[in-house]
């Protein structure tokens, strides 16, 4: 068995990762895919938790011109990740490997709430936990959500999965001159306004000292490089 850098890390996943070339919804050969990649390191010795958006479904962002007001949106929002977590939990189960949703909306008939402590139990009993449900609380991001459970579940590192491959000093698809960084510190992140993340969420990993690995999904095998240390991405430290 590979060695590995990483324990116990956080995995963050944006829905439109699970909605591939799809207009809205669940592209499930795409979920198959990630989910092997998942269960493959699972299978090495490392505990995940995952935290996954709702994006591919309902997203305020998305439809501010709806008529619908912010705080009923970001609850939608928030809804749709539970169903994205439930789709990864039956994809999980089926290969055999434990795991649980832990939501922080409470929809117990279909996830349990989240606790931190409960949760921690979980993974140290082998098993995945998706936290869904976002904070709880609308005005947050599936990223602030990420950091925040990073840091509750004692986490080695919160792996952000993207679709470009590093943080970089500007748009790389509109600047070519945009460089990528190796590494960078929290402070260069928030002073630059780097939109790699939600600046929330950097700042609370800042605070907690969370690592922060910055990765391209799209890149098959990328998970289990950045679990084993290869050079991958971008380091935020």
């Amino acid at each position: 068995m590979e060695p590995v850098k990483y324990k116990r890390v956080l995995l963050k996943l944006s829905g439109e990762v699970l909605q591939g070339d799809k207009d809205s919804g669940i592209d499930v050969e795409i979920l198959d895919e990630l989910v092997n990649q998942i269960v493959e390191i699972h299978s090495m010795g490392v505990q995940i938790g995952i935290v996954v958006g709702g994006g591919n479904i309902w997203r305020y962002r998305d439809f501010k011109n709806s008529g619908i007001e912010r705080i009923m949106s970001d609850n939608m929002g928030m809804m749709a990740t539970v169903m994205n977590g439930s789709a990864m939990k039956s994809a999980i189960e089926k290969r055999g490997v434990e795991c649980r949703v832990a939501s922080a909306l409470s929809v117990r008939q279909v996830a349990e709430d989240y606790y931190p402590m409960k949760a921690r139990h979980h993974l140290n009993n082998n098993r995945i936990v998706i936290c869904v449900g976002g904070t709880g609380s609308p005005y947050f991001t599936t990223d602030s959500a990420a950091a925040l459970r990073s840091l509750e579940l004692k986490c080695d590192v919160l792996l952000k999965a993207t679709k470009v491959d590093g943080v970089y000093s500007g748009d790389p698809e509109v600047d070519k001159d945009a460089k990528k960084f190796d590494t960078i510190s929290y402070k260069d992140v928030l002073s630059m306004d780097l939109k790699v993340m939600d600046l929330t969420a950097v700042a609370l990993c800042k605070d907690g000292g969370m690592p922060i690995l910055v990765f391209d999904l799209n890149k098959k095998g990328n998970i289990k490089k950045a679990i084993t240390g290869e050079k991958i991405g971008t380091l935020i430290s």
